[in-house]
């Protein structure tokens, strides 16, 4: 991949206004350019062409990044991240398929977002399925509609509807709230210990009950591997149907089923309909996938 060693990194001595008003002297591109520089990349390897493509989205990926806050995460590396996820997507973008890299590269930024918070939150033992990452991920949202927002455990009315809204059981709701409980506070913050240790941080009086360095790079592989052999696997997807697949299952905020209805002039029904039949696709293309390379998939991806 081309050499990124050139653009402006956000940190926490630096601060975000400045890093902000940085990355703003870029210019954004017109379609034609960005065509043209995603061409010399892909046919030619033309680093300074990549560059160009990367800086122009950077205030996509602080955008989207800024919607991260409140995870107990250093702003700055949450922004890194979404960095990186902005390269990955550069580096496998193809400008013939008649979308621009924004479309695309919105996926590869949350999901290394996501990665990144679901790493730092395995401290804790959180759940990774794809309905506990939905939980995670909107249960603030979720708890803000209901006015659920006093400490302590939720009300059962609460769960209930929330268990309901996001297709998860009234248990995981539970357990997940008291998993978040607290979360503003960072996991590097400095708490008091019994002994009256004030250098200690919230991190390190959570057990790891598997600290294990050879566990961490095989998970790490694997996670890896399952997301280089989904992005393939959306290849079997249509323009339309990646599309409301991506709004539905892979934002952070999904778009509602009337949102998209007004998008394609289609009924909800047939976007509920679509979604459901692109989920099936994509679940079928990763177990080949994964039957090819010896791994299991479970059903619910």
């Amino acid at each position: 991949m081309a050499n990124y060693t050139g653009l402006p990194a956000p940190s926490p001595e630096q601060g975000m206004n400045r890093y902000l008003q940085e990355i703003r002297k870029f210019p954004l591109l017109e379609p034609e350019e960005e065509y043209m520089l995603a061409k010399a990349w892909v046919d030619h390897q033309d680093s300074e062409a990549a560059h160009r493509l990367v800086t122009s989205h950077l205030r996509l990926a602080a955008k989207i990044a800024m919607g991260y806050r409140g995870y107990g995460l250093p702003q700055a590396e949450v922004i890194s991240e979404a960095n990186v996820g902005l390269m990955q997507a550069v580096k496998r973008f193809d400008p013939e398929r008649g979308f621009r890299l924004a479309t695309y590269a919105m996926w590869w930024i949350r999901a290394s977002i996501q990665e990144y918070i679901l790493r730092s939150w395995s401290l804790v033992k959180m759940g990774t399925t794809s309905a506990q990452k939905k939980l995670f991920f909107n249960l603030r949202k979720a708890k803000a509609k209901l006015g659920a927002l006093e400490e302590g455990d939720l009300r059962p009315e609460n769960v209930k509807q929330i268990a309901h809204d996001l297709s998860v059981t009234e248990q995981e709701v539970i357990e997940m709230n008291r998993r978040l409980a607290g979360s503003d506070a960072s996991l590097n913050a400095t708490v008091g210990s019994a002994d009256g240790d004030s250098t200690a941080q919230w991190q390190d009086w959570l057990e790891d009950e598997s600290a294990d360095q050879a566990s961490d790079f095989a998970e790490a592989d694997e996670l890896e591997t399952r997301r280089s052999m989904l992005t393939a696997a959306m290849d079997v997807l249509t323009d339309r149907e990646r599309d409301i697949l991506m709004e539905r299952r892979l934002r952070d905020d999904p778009l509602t089923l009337e949102e998209l209805s007004g998008r394609y002039e289609v009924s909800r029904e047939r976007i509920r309909q679509i979604e459901v039949r692109a989920f099936e696709k994509l679940q079928d293309r990763m177990r080949d996938l994964a039957r090819d390379r010896g791994m299991t998939i479970s059903h619910e991806g």
